[in-house]
């Protein structure tokens, strides 16, 4: 299945040894079963006897690279032997008839940044099916494109910003005198002049006046610069949850990492922990997680404009089609990249 990307010099398998542990990951990545030295032998065009290759796979058990199932007289790989595996990929290349799906997505999809990316994470899911994950930073950094009052009544009005990063942010304000319209309009002309161009990390000079346009202005700027990225938080998209139960054996397993998915703060940190460690696969006890010591998670970054944004991840079991799967993160982390990156300002003129 993989070809096998050049090692490096300090490897710590021999060639013969390296192809056969390649063998069985991939044979046991295909059919969840534990691998006998007959079919790699057979399999591996090594050009040596079983007996060789079964005393070959005693020894990778030996150095942990294979375990041996109790019940079984065939091999599976540990996270080490995954490790070497996903280490010495070649990179992968989608397949046609995702690549089509990726572009064809990208070239259809609109909307506000929260139903992009729920869409995207369905899109990932759907061409690996295995569970994926969104991350989308905190728009504290992007800057602000425009902000608008709206005047839904005379004591509620509607804060509605736009960031650069695409996103629509809403507040609602309720002051304890009636506004008009042109109070409200004033208002907002005033805001757009304040705000167009900040961002939220930024300090603005609000009027000191104490008229009714002034306590609207001050009362708006005040409600947005209240949504630090604390209570904002990244936010996190899920697609094929549901998949967790085709990809993992035990009831045990599939409780444990559906129950994981659903805390967001333990995804983004298991996510953002990963990007920090410059990892773009994490195999079993690797993840820090207990409950995820049977899983593999591969990330791929998203940069927008040299700015970090977040991440696309997908989540399977440790014996994943990793080659795919990091085809397919790295092509859609890309696509969003553009999609709300510089080619965005291109796609409106």
């Amino acid at each position: 299945m993989a070809r096998r990307a050049s090692a490096p010099a300090t490897d710590d398998l021999d060639a013969r040894k390296a192809t056969i542990l390649e063998a069985v990951v991939s044979e046991h990545i295909d059919t969840n079963q534990p691998v006998g030295s007959s079919s790699v032998a057979s399999s591996a065009e090594l050009g040596v006897s079983p007996a060789t290759v079964r005393s070959e796979m005693v020894s990778l058990e030996r150095e942990g690279y294979l375990a041996q199932p109790h019940t079984s007289a065939g091999r599976i790989p540990t996270d080490k032997g995954y490790r070497y595996f996903v280490d010495h990929l070649s990179s992968g290349v989608l397949g046609a008839a995702q690549q089509h799906q990726v572009r064809d997505f990208f070239a259809t999809v609109r909307g506000e940044v929260e139903d992009v990316l729920e869409q995207t994470s369905t899109l990932l899911s759907q061409m690996t099916s295995y569970t994926a994950v969104v991350v989308a930073a905190t728009h504290a950094h992007a800057s602000i494109l425009s902000a608008q009052l709206v005047n839904i009544d005379a004591r509620h009005q509607l804060l509605v910003t736009v960031f650069s990063d695409g996103s629509v942010v809403k507040h609602s304000l309720t002051p304890p005198y009636d506004v008009d319209f042109e109070t409200c309009a004033e208002a907002s002309r005033q805001l757009n002049a304040l705000l167009i161009g900040t961002t939220l990390e930024t300090l603005v000079q609000v009027p000191s006046r104490h008229d009714h346009v002034a306590h609207l202005v001050r009362d708006a700027v005040a409600a947005l610069h209240a949504q630090q990225p604390a209570t904002d938080g990244d936010r996190v998209f899920i697609g094929g949850s549901s998949r967790v139960a085709d990809s993992f054996d035990g009831v045990e397993t599939v409780r444990k990492v559906l129950s994981i998915l659903e805390q967001e703060l333990l995804v983004v940190t298991l996510v953002q922990d990963m990007l920090d460690r410059g990892l773009s696969v994490a195999i079993g006890t690797e993840n820090g997680f207990e409950p995820l010591s049977t899983c593999a998670v591969v990330v791929a970054p998203v940069t927008i404009d040299g700015a970090p944004a977040g991440a696309v991840g997908l989540l399977g079991p440790t014996r994943m089609k990793y080659q795919e799967a990091m085809a397919a993160a790295s092509a859609v982390s890309q696509h969003l990249a553009r999609h709300f990156g510089g080619d965005e300002e291109h796609a409106h003129h």
